[in-house]
């Protein structure tokens, strides 16, 4: 079986004939040796180790086909402030190592802070406006305070 160090040494009729056990065609007529030699390397350890897991493949199956994706929940570094007007009152959540800290208190997550000031159960993420993607782009900046849009409320 050829090694990926092997496949670094080949010229490019090597290079072809791997490429032809591999894919079963010719090699795209413009394709550079070191494009070459990554392609096979990287198809040689798929064979060797496996490839992609479930999940990755499902997601990049919905890449291909154009279809809409989850969306990615935001990162907030330490330091990011979060305000949410609710009922009158503002409420501020700043983002700390350990989880974030409001009203004094340490919280593990953003729906029990929502869930504390609502008396609902509620998303904390959606809660303070960073399921809306105007909104992840302004929770990112860790270095001014995120101000959020309101979420949307619904009509009784």
């Amino acid at each position: 079986m050829t090694t990926v160090a092997e496949i670094a040494g080949m010229d490019r009729a090597a290079l072809s004939l791997l490429w032809r056990r591999f894919f079963g065609g010719a090699v795209p007529p413009r394709m550079s040796q070191p494009v070459l030699r990554q392609l096979l390397a990287f198809e040689l350890q798929v064979q060797k180790q496996g490839g992609l897991g479930a999940a990755e493949r499902t997601r990049l199956a919905r890449i291909a086909a154009k279809q809409s994706l989850p969306p990615a929940r935001p990162t907030l570094k330490p330091g990011a402030r979060l305000l949410r007007t609710w009922n009158g009152v503002t409420h501020v959540v700043e983002v700390t190592p350990e989880g974030y800290l409001w009203n004094g208190s340490r919280q593990r997550s953003l729906s029990a802070i929502a869930r504390a000031i609502t008396g609902t159960r509620w998303s904390g993420p959606r809660f303070f406006g960073l399921a809306e993607n105007a909104a992840l782009a302004v929770a990112r900046d860790t270095q001014k305070t995120a101000k959020v849009r309101q979420p949307r409320t619904r009509a009784a």
